[in-house]
């Protein structure tokens, strides 16, 4: 399969925690700087599901249950690090996120009181779990 060129699998987990279901961010410690849903690259021999379990525990410090598949998120200028493909998450955990890892800081916020800047295509996915949680409607296939 060499010489082919094909955007980087990664995976991207929202979490929620307590009857409020309010969700976990990391502000990042490296570029783009500002705050993201937990997530990192798919490993090599590595399940997407078991990829976002492992990213979660790395950069929260939570345990998660996944319970659901928000959708795929691959529009080549999600990243300006290079082209991506995420797979995204819906976990559910109990606790109080730190962060860890290449996150500086990992918070509880509430959809109605997001911080900012939201990096990558995050506002997005966030927009689209907003839409799912309050309708039940599915994001569009296009993302």
């Amino acid at each position: 399969m060499s010489g082919y060129r094909n955007p980087a699998p990664t995976v991207d987990t929202l979490i929620e925690v307590g009857p409020a279901r309010e969700i976990v961010l990391i502000r990042r410690k490296n570029p783009p700087h500002g705050w993201a849903i937990p997530g990192g690259f798919i490993d090599y021999g590595e399940a997407a599901p078991a990829a976002a379990i492992r990213e979660a525990k790395e950069e929260t410090g939570l345990e998660v249950e996944l319970v659901a598949l928000l959708g795929v998120y691959s529009d080549p200028a999600r990243d300006p690090r290079g082209h991506t493909m995420s797979v995204v998450y819906v976990a559910r955990a109990e606790g109080v996120p730190e962060g860890m890892d290449d996150a500086l800081e990992a918070r509880l916020f509430s959809l109605d009181a997001l911080p900012s800047p939201i990096c990558f295509d995050h506002g997005q996915i966030l927009e689209d779990y907003r839409r799912l949680r309050e309708t039940g409607a599915r994001p569009p296939a296009d993302r």
